[in-house]
């Protein structure tokens, strides 16, 4: 018996038409994906692209900028790339250098050190400086160059990097640099000449001036002390020729022995006094022109600053009133050379200031306080310009003509004061003029400070 023709006929194994739909439904699902995945893929590639090229086009633009000239080179020294200024220094392109040995651009003098910074490749060390002169168009090409080793991705070493910077601006500029320091020092020296031999001079004259009093008063003795000898020469010439005592009592009376006699001991102490005098003059010369940095000693602050007012000032204004308000002794540790220096600078600069003045008058005063020297100059001058009151300590600034003065002195003599752990300041006074106070530590702070 046959089944009826109406009843559909399905074969096993066969998909039916819903089936098949839900399939290639499956399938443009499948490929939807796939393309989405495709699209997505392509953006995120042109986009590194994008960041790549962009990074190419820095590190170019970074290589046609640098001034430096850059070489990588292969563990046998072997040109793989390079910038710019590199090839501009060889006159060549980078597709020219590229693959050719860099000794072949050195100078023979160079082989050495490049061949030491091969090996230190091979060996793995880290960078060096070294300097290559390199080959150029115009001649050799000086480079300093820096060297570090390049390595790949598994930390092998693969090359040299080479930076070089051009040393022959750098020698010349330096060279330049170098002479006009050197002019700058010569003429540096020149002034401090200058002005040390303004204050010899200003010393000079003073010590002339002090000197003339002790030395005439020598002088004036000593022919003295010749008259009283010729007259006792011829006393004592009759006595031995058996004069008679009336003729020996006449020759006494005419001869002023007695007078002589009494005379004689004053005479001789005025010419010590005198010597003494010089001697003193002369032990003060010598402190004053000591060269020993360090030679430090116990010394007065008040004599010094007597001797420093009648060396300077009164040998140039003999019209100058001078009020010394100072204790018998201020006792001071350092040089007194240098402090003496100090001491006739800032006199000379108060001199210089009431020049033309009506009134002539210098004050100095001095205490001890807290362990410290404090001693004040005034003039009567017309002061310091406010403009200039901040620079009066600079070296080399003066306002005086040319010719006249280095503008060394007070700043000497702020250096010196400093070098003396002190310090040295200037204003104007209320009353009119300048007022110069210089502080010093005393004996016993300095000395227990060094100790």
């Amino acid at each position: 018996m046959t089944a009826p023709l109406s009843q559909p006929f399905s074969i096993p194994g066969m998909l039916t038409d819903a089936d098949a739909e839900s399939a290639w439904i499956e399938v443009i699902r499948k490929m939807d994906e796939t393309y989405a995945n495709l699209v997505a893929q392509q953006v995120e590639l042109e986009r590194k692209n994008a960041e790549l090229e962009e990074a190419q086009a820095f590190i170019a633009s970074v290589l046609e900028s640098m001034t430096d000239v850059l070489i990588a080179c292969d563990r046998d020294g072997r040109i793989e790339q390079t910038n710019p200024a590199a090839e501009r220094a060889l006159a060549c392109t980078g597709r020219d250098l590229t693959g050719r040995p860099l000794r072949d651009f050195l100078d023979q003098a160079s082989h050495a050190a490049f061949a030491r910074l091969c090996s230190a490749a091979l060996r793995r060390e880290g960078g060096s400086d070294v300097e290559l002169s390199l080959r150029g168009p115009t001649g050799p090409f000086p480079v300093a160059v820096n060297s570090t080793v390049r390595y790949d991705q598994r930390g092998h070493a693969i090359g040299l990097v080479l930076v070089g910077r051009p040393i022959g601006e750098l020698r010349r500029a330096y060279r330049d640099l170098a002479a006009a320091h050197e002019g700058l020092k010569q003429t540096q020296q020149q002034l401090v000449h200058s002005e040390k031999m303004a204050s010899l001079g200003r010393l000079v004259a003073g010590v002339a001036h002090e000197l003339n009093n002790p030395i005439s008063f020598v002088y004036g003795n000593a022919h003295a002390m010749r008259r009283y000898v010729d007259r006792m020469t011829a006393y004592l010439d009759r006595v031995h020729d058996g004069a008679s005592a009336a003729d020996l009592a006449v020759s006494r009376k005419d001869l002023r022995i007695d007078r002589a006699r009494a005379d004689v001991t004053a005479t001789l102490d005025g010419m010590l006094e005198g010597t003494e005098r010089v001697r003193d003059i002369v032990a003060e010369l010598r402190r004053f022109s000591s060269e020993q940095k360090h030679a430090s000693e116990r010394f007065d602050m008040t004599a010094l600053l007597r001797s420093a007012v009648t060396w300077v000032a009164r040998a140039q204004m003999p019209d100058l009133t001078v009020v010394f308000d100072l204790p018998e002794a201020l006792e001071i540790a350092g040089h007194p050379g240098h402090l003496h220096q100090v001491a006739m600078n800032l006199v000379q600069n108060a001199i210089d200031a009431m020049a033309g003045a009506p009134s002539k008058r210098l004050e100095l005063h001095g205490r001890e306080e807290d362990g410290r020297i404090v001693v004040t100059i005034r003039d009567s001058g017309h002061g310091i310009p406010d403009a200039i009151l901040g620079r009066i300590f600079d070296p080399f600034f003066t306002t005086k003509p040319v010719g006249k003065g280095t503008g060394l002195g007070l700043s000497i003599s702020y250096q010196l004061v400093h070098d003396h752990g002190g310090a040295l300041t200037a204003v104007n006074h209320p009353g009119g003029g300048a007022l110069f106070t210089l502080i010093l530590p005393a004996a016993g702070c300095r000395e227990g400070a060094a100790q």
